[in-house]
């Protein structure tokens, strides 16, 4: 009932605006168009919009740029702060496909796929500061031939920076908020220097508390960017750097919150309990460490019944270079041609405070130091890689073709090593980079070689009707060379050499169009120890190596566009094959971080309804809406590799997938007053193959109010800008899976939404 009734509302905006759209057009010809804050892919065969970078200023300073596509039909963006930044809690899917099967990009570069423990790119929050991001484009089902992604099975997400600014421009902008939030930004733009270049430089550095339990986040970046005109063309560098230092959250489990509530978190900065919690675990043989004090018993205190329940503390720390040249000339008025060339540097640490495994001396007779039953697990990652991403655009009358190459070579390294602690008080600072290390479990490089191919042809038939059509060929080695360690060495290829896209758009009439597409798409293997094939042992490894399929997407979508001087709105159907589904299932808890043993296990079939309207419905008043539907179900029972049946996942819903999504947006803006009010709606989500866990629905609510100053040189330029997240401080689940998914049961892979946050921010421009 409740879907129908948001299918009803989101359907009504939709009929409403074109309604009032279509008389207000013929009364008034020359009415003022629709300020396109979202454009709905108008030309394109594909389901697409396009959100202005400046619509990412009305959230919070600080916030993720995935929160500019937040609010578009069928996005799930999920995490436990209000700046959707937070990296071991974000996590964005788009019609039931996460993030580990989307393709991500800024200004062409690949991003990768946007995992905690990214091996082949980094997170968009790190990549540039949200105040320069100028726009982002997405395309739920099938992105552009030519998007940079081995992952882009379910969609891609393109960014794109800002352009400098043609006058010599300064903004400065300073926010404080709820748990010691602070942030700084200011931003030089030169103008037009005397050879016609222009350029930026920015900095930002934010620190923000915990929201509940002890710790802070923290962020510094600085982004330059220059452009030099050359004739018709240009010669356009940038340059992002980026440090960030997490302190995070405990995960949780339905069991855990309701025995010790959504409040509870990690121990810090009672180090001397995380020691008795470890001391018991010992006594009673919890943690596999031999027990050495049994003074403290095997009674855990209060409401403790596992030395999982806590841990003293855990942090990410990430370390960012990234930078790109891009050359775009036209050699003739037919022919253009674009190239860019980039690289990426990555260090990091992914911290956890552990039980099971002791520092060394532990239990020593007459040790003073590094006597700790806990000592700091890491995950490390140092990450090296360049390419090029080069098209070249022929135009032949009513043709525009288009060809193009992508190369990357990519080297990972990553490690597992873990660092001692004293016993009476904590040593070591978890929000910088740890070394000393005791013990090193494993350490292995990883080289990655990625060619791409891809052809297109868009034929403008006439002046209402185009079909595209193409393809792209795909090829990616992963090579594994062991440092330390159990064995895994070893190659594997996912390559397909045809991977076709056709589409064809008809405009009805000036105001209305009509698209239909279809794209086919592939998935490469990740190159990690702790995902993908090579998490398996070398005897895993061999076994599957030679019959490990990579995964594949048959996408199909159909639609409608409308735009008239005040409305714009899109509705789509989609129907998605999923084949080749990669499954692995972790054994024990994430702070263990046991291998999990991976397999095809069939596919997924997705289909569905998108809806979204953006309408002008008065002066300085505007409307925004979308609805989405998924039914997206597994096509067949989970097997093992010896054909036994390891879960029962024939027909059901596939995990962390909505059924209904519902966003709303009303905006006023007069020129000085400005404000949002935002409602979003997700259904049940569930975090088991079984279905047989999930979370409930959650609606939540946000606000932006502002004020433009002017009337004097000291005022104009000056903003005020009051942002509340979770305005009504509803009770919520955010994330599922912060340690992945479970076939059957409860699993402590949960993290609890922020409660309601208020921010303030005063920005001037000089």
């Amino acid at each position: 009932m409740k879907s129908h009734l948001l299918a009803g509302v989101a359907l009504g905006v939709i009929l409403l605006g074109w309604a009032n759209g279509a008389a207000a057009e013929a009364a008034d010809a020359a009415a003022a168009s629709v300020e396109e804050v979202v454009v709905f892919g108008r030309g394109e065969a594909r389901q697409v919009q396009t959100v202005d970078g400046g619509d990412l200023q009305l959230e919070v300073a600080g916030a993720s740029p995935l929160k500019m596509v937040e609010k578009l039909p069928n996005v799930n963006l999920q995490s436990a702060d209000p700046f959707g930044a937070y990296e071991w809690s974000s996590r964005i899917s788009i019609r039931g496909f996460d993030r580990n099967r989307l393709g991500f990009t800024l200004d062409g570069v690949p991003l990768g796929d946007m995992t905690y423990g990214n091996h082949n790119g980094l997170h968009i929050s790190r990549a540039i500061a949200g105040e320069n991001v100028g726009q982002a484009e997405l395309a739920q089902g099938a992105g552009s031939l030519g998007v940079a992604s081995v992952s882009d099975l379910g969609g891609s997400l393109q960014f794109r920076s800002r352009e400098p600014s043609a006058e010599f421009a300064v903004l400065a902008a300073a926010t404080a908020g709820s748990n010691d939030t602070h942030r700084g930004f200011v931003r030089l733009d030169s103008g037009e220097l005397a050879t016609g270049a222009r350029g930026y430089l920015s900095y930002s550095y934010n620190t923000a508390g915990k929201w509940k339990g002890e710790g802070e986040q923290r962020q510094t970046q600085v982004n330059l960017k220059a452009i030099q005109p050359l004739g018709e063309g240009s010669l356009t560098g940038w340059v992002n750097w980026s440090t960030r230092q997490e302190n995070d959250y405990q995960d949780l489990s339905l069991e855990m919150i309701s025995r010790l509530g959504l409040s509870w978190d990690n121990f810090a900065p009672n180090y001397a309990g995380a020691v008795q919690v470890a001391e018991i675990g010992n006594n009673r043989g919890d943690t596999g460490v031999a027990p050495k004090f049994p003074s403290f018993g095997t009674v855990y205190p209060g409401k403790i019944i596992s030395p999982d329940d806590a841990y003293y503390d855990a942090a990410g720390l990430r370390d960012d270079l990234i930078g790109a040249v891009t050359l775009d000339m036209p050699l003739t008025e037919a022919l253009r041609v674009k190239a860019t060339a980039y690289g990426h540097t990555n260090e990091g640490q992914g911290l956890w405070v552990t039980p099971y495994v002791a520092s060394p001396n532990y239990g020593a007779a007459g040790a003073t130091t590094n006597n700790s039953p806990l000592s700091i697990r890491t995950t490390e990652y140092d990450i090296s890689r360049a390419g090029v991403v080069a098209a070249a655009t022929l135009t032949l009358g009513d043709h525009e073709i288009e060809g193009g190459v992508w190369y990357e070579g990519n080297d990972f390294t990553q490690a597992r090593r873990f660092y001692a602690l004293d016993r009476t008080s904590f040593s070591r600072d978890m929000l910088e980079m740890q070394s000393g290390a005791f013990r090193t479990d494993w350490e292995y490089d990883f080289k990655t070689t990625t060619r791409k191919f891809y052809l297109s042809d868009t034929w403008s038939i006439s002046d209402a009707l185009a079909v595209n059509f193409g393809f792209k060929s795909l090829s990616v080695e992963n090579e594994a060379t062991t440092v330390v360690g159990a064995n895994k060495t070893g190659t594997i290829k996912a390559e397909e050499n045809f991977l076709p896209q056709i589409g064809v758009r008809y405009d009805l009439t000036p105001d209305s169009q009509v698209f239909a597409g279809y794209s086919e798409n592939m998935r490469a293997f990740a190159s990690s120890g702790t995902s993908g094939p090579f998490s398996a042992s070398q005897t895993g490894f061999n076994a599957i190596k030679g019959k490990l399929k990579p995964e594949l997407s048959q996408t199909f979508e159909a639609g409608w566009r409308y735009k008239t001087a005040d409305f714009q709105g899109v509705v789509a159907l989609y129907h998605v094959q999923f084949k080749n589904r990669l499954f692995g299932v972790a054994v024990g808890s994430g702070i263990q971080g046991n291998p999990a043993a991976l397999a095809n296990v069939g596919g997924v079939t997705a289909k569905g309804f998108e809806a979204a309207g953006d309408w002008n419905f008065a002066p300085d008043w505007s409307l925004f809406a979308s609805y989405a539907y998924n039914d997206s179900t597994y096509d067949e029972d989970t097997r093992d590799g010896n054909g036994l049946t390891v879960a029962r996942t024939a027909g059901k819903t596939t995990v962390d997938t909505p059924e209904n999504l519902f966003k709303a947006e009303l905006n006023y803006d007069d020129g000085a007053l400005f404000g949002k009010f935002g409602l979003s709606y997700l259904s049940e989500r569930f975090f088991t193959y079984e279905n047989d866990r999930g979370v409930p629905s959650q609606t939540l609510a946000e606000l932006t109010l502002g004020y433009r100053f002017s009337g004097s040189p000291l005022l104009e330029g000056l903003e005020l800008q009051l942002n509340v997240s979770n305005l009504f401080d509803e009770a919520y689940i955010s994330t599922i899976d912060s340690n992945g998914f479970a076939i059957r049961g409860d699993s402590q892979t949960l993290l609890a939404g922020a409660p309601r946050q208020v921010f303030v921010t005063v920005r001037k421009t000089f």
